[in-house]
């Protein structure tokens, strides 16, 4: 029979794949099984209302041979099969995809890197097992036919097809194995165990028994007697044909039918983790997209969990199928610290796999498994405060930086999930703050920096703590932004002790401050001159009460947001906070410095001046330039 030729844009793909060098050619065994997969279905489903199918469900099953010497593997199902026109309509033609339409619009190298992520990534059916074959072949037979046909093809120079022998209904997939090349070691493919794996990666749940022969050791007895009478024995290797599918997930089962124990044991074994997870979600629904779920949240910080090389994201499946191992669109990132499988029938008909990531129907999803997140988290606080910390404490991170990379969209979210500090013991919530808040206090009053007791001990608290304010202690770089983002909590504002004011002054206290500020004004002036730009004034504080310094600022710039910039290579050098000293004029060194400036002795006016400034970077946390010039200093007054 003549050789027929793909249609044009077929033509196009196929060389598209055969040529390119691709990163997953893996994915061609679970393409092949997942159509073997789906022909069963098709006539399972016959046979429900034609008697004549003359199968049970149990009889249904997908085999796969390998030929090492002639170098063919076999993959091999009894469902539906196909005619000469569905062959003709099937093989003969690749519909117009997501991913010829994506790749027509980019340039030539655009398309060449393209050409790995679309196809390594999510495969092409039954044409990618042309990345691994150099030779196909199809011998099928459609139910209710008499007639079996075979389709053959190189790849893009066309098909044949022919008339066959087949005894049964169904199909056989015949791969020809390319030779192995500098690139690829396609004889790989050719062990059983290489075909195992790839099994239990990619098609472990199909609901289909997958068949294999598997070679395996057992002791058997020999006619001979050895010293004691007894039957001499010896290792043997025998072929046995073997399920290798596990068929029914764990997600797929009633809590009847799988315990918690069971999912935390499942847990446990795939994720290799020696601990049981704080909590199991389990998740059934049904509706505009229907989809199961199994969710774990970890006890503790994966290794590698806090680098680049982790990759978060769930694993996700269509109809037991595995189409993605780290889907990240399937939950927002403030919960990336979630593992688990989400699985749902609907994708593989609804969502091209090119664009399986930025399909609305996976945000649909994301949202509701965020909800189902938050609402455990919630319980976990609410019942297990013990339990919810040591979570925070490993994954506190993330919730927050969460928050950012989603643009505060997830704020309102994430809000009543965060800890801070109140002390060095003690977390609180953002809920238990302001419940706990005196009667008079009208602020929230935060801290920002790299440790709790660094900012406890910060001058500007020590007026919050005789009042009996609490400071929440944000030690995270993101918690400035998400303060920022805030505003405010159950119509409390939020207060930066550090450069804002605490609101705690009368009008007569801010009246005789302002005199003493009046009065002070060529000293503070020379403290200005003496500094130089290292601030940008100098005040009387109205916020110290034992300190005789501090350092605050002002402006959309914090000294945490400038430590965080300066971290950064390339930053820009004009991202600095606008510096501002303040002094309490209650304090003998302020006196001290007073005096010397009155009595004209500017020397030890500005030495005093340099050694107290010195002293409130060193409590704001930030370094000394010249650490030996200040130690000279204090010495010299001494």
């Amino acid at each position: 029979m003549a050789k027929k030729q793909f249609k044009t844009e077929s033509k196009k793909l196929l060389d598209m794949m055969i040529n390119s060098i691709y990163t997953h050619k893996e994915i061609f065994l679970r393409e092949i099984i997942s159509n073997a997969s789906d022909a069963i279905d098709k006539l399972c489903y016959r046979s429900l209302t034609d008697e004549n199918v003359g199968m049970e469900r149990s009889d249904f099953r997908i085999r796969i041979t390998v030929d090492k010497e002639n170098r063919i593997i076999t993959v091999s199902d009894n469902g539906i099969g196909m005619t000469k026109e569905e062959l003709e309509n099937n093989l003969g033609v690749i519909a117009r995809s997501g991913s010829l339409n994506f790749k027509d619009g980019l340039d030539e190298e655009e398309q060449e890197n393209a050409a790995i992520d679309i196809i390594g990534q999510f495969g092409v059916g039954f044409y990618s097992s042309f990345m691994v074959a150099d030779r196909v072949t199809v011998i099928t037979k459609g139910y209710g036919s008499d007639e079996a046909f075979k389709w053959e093809s190189t790849g893009v120079d066309g098909y044949t097809i022919t008339s066959a022998e087949k005894e049964t209904v169904g199909t056989d997939v015949i791969m020809h194995i390319k030779e192995d090349d500098e690139t690829e070691k396609y004889s790989t493919y050719l062990e059983n165990w290489k075909l195992m794996m790839l099994i239990k990666k990619y098609s472990d749940y199909v609901r289909w028994p997958i068949v294999m022969d598997v070679e395996r050791s057992q002791m058997v007895e020999l006619d001979e007697k050895d010293e004691n009478g007894n039957p001499k024995t010896k290792m043997e290797n025998i072929t046995v044909e073997e399920t290798v599918n596990s068929m029914i997930p764990i997600w797929q089962r009633s809590r009847q039918e799988a315990t918690d124990e069971e999912c935390i044991a499942f847990y446990k074994e795939k994720y290799h983790d020696q601990d049981d997870p704080l909590a199991v979600i389990r998740v059934n629904a049904e509706g505009l997209i229907s989809y199961r779920a199994l969710l774990f949240i970890p006890s503790k910080t994966p290794q590698q969990f806090y680098t680049r090389e982790s990759e978060p994201g769930l694993e996700l499946y269509s109809s037991g199928v595995m189409i993605m191992d780290k889907c990240t669109e399937l939950l927002p990132d403030c919960y990336a610290f979630a593992r688990g499988v989400v699985d749902s029938p609907d994708l593989t008909l609804n969502i091209s796999r090119e664009t399986l990531q930025h399909d609305r129907q996976l945000k649909l999803i994301a949202t509701n498994l965020g909800k189902k997140m938050k609402n455990e988290l919630v319980k976990l606080m609410r019942n297990d405060r013990e339990k919810y910390e040591k979570f925070y404490n490993a994954f506190g991170m993330v919730l927050r930086a969460g928050v950012i990379s989603e643009y505060g969209d997830k704020i309102d979210d994430i809000k009543d999930l965060l800890l801070y500090n109140v002390s060095e013991s003690k977390l609180v919530s953002f809920r238990e703050y302001v419940d706990a808040m005196p009667a008079e206090q009208e602020k929230i009053y935060y801290a920002c920096g790299d440790s709790v007791r660094r900012l406890l001990s910060l001058p500007q608290a020590e007026l919050l703590k005789e009042k009996g304010y609490e400071i929440l202690c944000m030690t995270s770089q993101f918690d400035e932004y998400l303060v920022d983002t805030l505003k405010r909590y159950d119509d409390k504002p939020f207060c930066n002790i550090a450069t804002e004011d605490l609101g705690l002054e009368t009008e007569e206290q801010k009246k005789e401050t302002e005199q003493k500020e009046a009065e002070a004004k060529d000293l503070l002036a020379f403290v200005k001159e003496t500094l130089g730009d290292a601030i940008e004034r100098a005040v009387l504080s109205h916020k110290l009460v034992s300190g005789a310094v501090c350092l605050s600022t002002e402006g959309g710039v914090t000294l945490e947001m400038e430590r965080y910039f300066r971290s950064m290579p390339g930053a820009p050098e004009h991202l600095k906070a606008i510096r501002i000293l303040e002094f309490n004029a209650e304090h003998p060194a302020y006196k001290a410095m007073a005096e010397a400036f009155a009595a004209d002795d500017k020397e030890k006016a500005a030495k005093i001046a340099k050694i107290l400034h010195a002293q409130a970077l060193l409590m704001a946390g930030e370094t000394l330039d010249d650490p030996a010039e200040y130690s000279e200093m204090v010495c010299s007054l001494i």
